[in-house]
């Protein structure tokens, strides 16, 4: 390969950095104000809470409003270190089971055929053994629990802490004070041979119930950012730069700028994205896209960073680095949408605001009922009623039931070329029924060929394709780059264009050879004052094959047609096909002529068409429809389906277009192909499906758990649960919506 220092360019790249500003800590608000980062010592990163994203602080952490741990308001990175509360979490968690173990033996021996062992110790000093032991599992294990409860308290933020703390620290100080004055402890909460019973093996039990149903949930927690995980693996961490001298050199990726020529040897990956200098390669792009099926490379042709070269060998200029690069901006896109709010959360959000005081008010409820109406000791079955309701009604899986299914599934949606923008535009695109799609890039490749050239009055051929080449050589439109190509391809020599004007949705106007020269749809010679009657009908037999047709005029006289067709992506018919099954009516909005979209739609069963419809028409289509009471997609890859796209319910922008178009949608479609909005629209209907069972359970649960643990069961079946089997069941709950959530990452989209 030819080249001099001047081509090989080193470039130079400003990259965004996290460094030398103060990112501020967290400040307690008045009450019911909001939470805010203020000046601060703290530096670097900032922790968010996948329930409340208000709350932001630059430092681990549980939430001061619900107790979660937060988390990382970035993306994932792709080493990371162990979860600091994890760890610490595990490390309580053992010691006490460890420490519990002994306090069960001899608090349920008795029950179990163990109760030699309580013999051998004595009543008296059995007590006093379950208060050696137990007392460090909730003042130490438990630390984290209490002193979370006793903000949420001080804050009136109620949450599940509030519920464990207020049931736990109940038990301990009973038992406690039962240990240390018995003689103080009315008939009534007395047993039958005059002892007053202790609870130290319920409080320590929950607290390591509750520790072990956190450790669940934190595992599994950071299983929702494994899909952002492995896309950043996917990144090369080396590059083999070309020098000026043409000696190659393997350097780490941060070395590498904009403009330099990287060689990518067959297997390689990619290390940024640029375009291809010289060589031919196949290049696998199924983690960027989903797509399988490999994508020919040649010169000229750009490729992606972290796709896997094929047997050929690539030589490459780099173009985007860092976190210009796509891979960046697909991890900065689902980061943001994992930390996005779904409408159907603030339904949550509600029940949870009145759900911890509601429990408490059940729970003293409880206390009085028993207390009157309970069997003897009456009050020590109060206090074990009492605290049931406490533990076992957990609001910590109702709040997660949105966040934990947001997270997973923008996760998968990126493995699959889906990049949503927020968690609104997921639960919308369920309600879609009217999609509207572009017809250039869309249904089609988006690369239109020349087909024919029709002469008038004499002209001859090529020379009517030349002074058309030569004025669309100033246009940006897909129909202008065909016919420079196929008058390339003739070997016709371009000459230039003076006075070079675009006149939106009807063509271009230019002096070209010093004649004027105009180019465009029938619509632009009517405003020339020229009637295309006598190519009218051979116009309209290649629309109806769906070509189209632009009229040339030269010297305000027509002067013939050019033809040119966009073949339809292979994958266009069966995506159609599957999202009229998705309950989708389709309409086609496009600039073309009528009978070539009427041509186009026909062959592909596309239910309506708006043709000659001009850039800000597409806006006002998808405004009329929802004005008829229709919620409305719009997918596009052009600036002008850019209007469209904000107005419409949720745009859908082809990953291959322009960036403004990205910018404007809710899901963009890393490979721009229709079979993109099918999977989008599988992974919705399957995400509000997680969603609302999630809801469901976590709902359904506390509807039944917090009357059995009041004990309506109990004039009936006798039954009373204790709350150490309430602390489970108010584990089980969490991670079962947890596990529910991280289902979707195998689902088959």
């Amino acid at each position: 390969m030819s080249k001099d220092a001047d081509h090989n360019r080193s470039g130079h790249h400003d990259q965004a950095s996290c460094q030398g500003g103060h990112l501020g800590g967290y400040r307690e608000p008045a009450r019911g104000g909001k939470y805010d980062l203020v000046p601060s010592d703290y530096e670097g990163a900032v922790f968010t809470c996948p329930m409340h994203p208000q709350v932001r602080q630059t430092h681990s952490g549980p939430c001061p409003i619900c107790g979660m741990a937060l988390e990382l308001e970035s993306a994932p990175q792709a080493e990371e270190g162990p979860n600091p509360e994890l760890g610490d979490f595990t490390r309580r968690f053992w010691i006490g089971a460890i420490l519990t173990l002994p306090v069960l033996l001899i608090a349920m021996g008795p029950m179990i055929g163990l109760g030699a062992i309580r013999e051998a110790i004595g009543q008296g000093r059995a007590q006093w053994a379950e208060l050696v032991f137990a007392t460090p599992v909730v003042l130490w294990c438990g630390w984290p629990f209490l002193e979370r409860g006793w903000k949420s308290f001080a804050s009136w933020n109620l949450n599940m802490f509030s519920l464990i703390s207020m049931g736990v620290v109940s038990a301990w100080l009973f038992s406690v004070a039962a240990v240390f004055a018995p003689e103080v402890f009315p008939a009534g909460f007395r047993d039958m041979h005059g002892h007053v019973p202790v609870y130290f093996e319920a409080a320590a039990v929950i607290i390591v119930l509750v520790l072990l149903g956190q450790v669940m949930e934190l595992r599994a927690r950071e299983g929702t950012g494994k899909a952002i995980r492995a896309l950043l693996d996917l990144a090369s961490k080396t590059a083999r730069i070309i020098h000026d001298d043409g000696s190659e050199e393997e350097v780490s990726l941060e070395e590498i700028q904009v403009g330099n020529y990287l060689r990518v040897r067959p297997g390689e990956k990619v290390p940024v994205d640029g375009r291809v200098i010289e060589g031919h390669s196949a290049v696998d792009e199924s983690m960027i896209t989903g797509e399988p099926v490999p994508v020919e490379k040649a010169k000229g042709d750009p490729v992606t960073g972290a796709t896997i070269n094929g047997t050929g060998s690539l030589i490459i200029e780099a173009q985007r680095i860092g976190a210009d690069t796509v891979l960046s901006q697909i991890v900065d896109m689902v980061a943001k949408a994992q930390r996005s709010r779904a409408p159907i959360q603030k339904y949550a959000d509600k029940v949870a605001g009145w759900f911890v005081p509601s429990v408490i008010g059940v729970a003293f409820i409880a206390f009085i009922a028993w207390a009157i109406l309970g069997p003897e000791p009456a009050l020590s079955y109060a206090l074990i009623a009492a605290v049931s309701v406490l533990i076992i009604a957990c609001p910590c899986a109702l709040g997660l039931a949105t966040p934990m299914s947001i997270m997973t599934a923008t996760g998968r949606g990126a493995q699959s070329g889906i990049l949503i923008k927020n968690a609104e535009a997921l639960e919308r695109f369920e309600t879609i029924e009217t999609l509207i799609v572009d017809k250039t890039g869309t249904l089609t490749e988006g690369k239109p060929r020349l087909i024919a050239v029709i002469s008038e009055g004499g002209s001859a051929e090529d020379e009517l394709l030349r002074v058309a080449a030569t004025l669309e050589r100033g246009s940006e439109h897909p129909l202008a780059e065909a016919i420079v190509s196929g008058a390339h391809d003739r070997g016709l020599q371009l000459s230039n264009t003076e006075m070079f004007e675009a006149i939106t949705g009807k063509g271009v106007k230019g002096v070209v050879d010093g004649r004027s020269v105009a180019l465009g749809n029938a619509a632009l010679m009517q405003d020339l004052g020229l009637e295309p009657a006598r190519l009218a009908e051979a116009a309209g037999a290649r629309r109806d094959e769906g070509e189209t047709v632009m009229f040339v005029a030269i010297e305000r006289a027509l002067a013939g047609m050019i033809s040119v067709a966009d073949p339809v992506k292979e994958t266009t018919p069966a995506a159609l096909s599957a999202l009229h099954q998705l309950g989708f009516r389709i309409i086609m909005a496009t600039g073309d002529n009528e009978r070539t979209a009427v041509a186009i739609a026909k062959r592909l069963g596309i239910d309506d068409v708006r043709a000659d419809v001009l850039p800000e028409d597409k806006a006002r289509i998808v405004r009329d429809l929802q004005q008829q009471g229709y919620k409305v997609a719009m997918a596009g890859d052009g600036v002008n389906d850019a209007p469209a796209l904000a107005q419409a319910d949720v745009g859908i922008a082809m990953g291959t277009g322009a960036d403004v178009a990205i910018e404007s949608a809710g899901i963009t479609l890393v490979k721009g192909n229709l079979d993109g909005i099918v999977r989008a629209r599988r992974l919705t209907l399957a995400t509000m499906r997680n969603i609302r069972q999630n809801l469901f359970f976590a709902l359904f649960y506390n509807a039944l758990g917090v009357p059995v643990a009041a004990g309506i069961l109990y004039p009936v079946m006798g039954i009373l649960i204790s709350p150490m089997i309430a602390a489970f069941a108010m584990s089980a709950s969490s991670i079962s919506v947890v596990a529910n959530s991280l289902r979707l990452r195998s689902i088959n989209i």
